[in-house]
């Protein structure tokens, strides 16, 4: 958890943290830290013929993997399986891995839902530490694709900002 809270303060975030009662689902931790389940990030694993991403969506919303398909243009998608969630987060519980896809090398794809917040608070590496920050300061660190990737949602995709390479 110390390495989290170490990536945000070396990026100049601005963070609260909070401990809490140790919760398996990111349903009953929005209620434990009593925030609004549409508030509260779920990290979920997918895996296609790119590879291994991330879709962040909110906690009370189930993921829309053929919406994923198409904004990345891909035939094939799954869920990742717990043996390959272990394996691509060792130091995190399993389920429990913070939005951070820059740190793994993996695409971050985000529900458009989550931008209409002020704030997004999710897990980082436990199943009792979260972290509150304002949802454009997430923004700026990951610079994700967003879209609406939730079941049920309404087709809208933002691209994210081109960042210049340093030369």
């Amino acid at each position: 958890m110390q390495r989290w809270l170490d990536y945000l303060n070396s990026r100049g975030v601005h963070y609260s943290w909070s401990m809490h009662k140790a919760a398996q689902t990111a349903l009953d931790t929005a209620d434990i830290q009593r925030v609004p389940a549409r508030e509260f990030a779920k990290t979920v694993v997918y895996f296609c013929e790119t590879g291994f991403g991330m879709a962040v969506v909110p906690a009370d919303r189930l993921v829309d993997l053929c919406e994923i398909g198409y904004l990345l243009g891909v035939s094939y998608i799954r869920l990742a399986n717990e043996s390959e969630l272990e394996e691509l987060f060792p130091d995190c519980e399993l389920g429990a891995m913070p939005p951070f896809g820059d740190v793994y090398n993996l695409p971050v794809l985000v529900d458009s839902s989550l931008e209409a917040n002020p704030f997004i608070v999710f897990n980082i590496g436990t199943h009792r530490d979260t972290v509150r920050m304002r949802f454009g300061d997430y923004r700026r660190l990951i610079n994700p694709l967003i879209g609406s990737i939730v079941v049920g949602g309404v087709r809208k995709t933002v691209v994210p900002e081109l960042v210049p390479m340093e030369r």
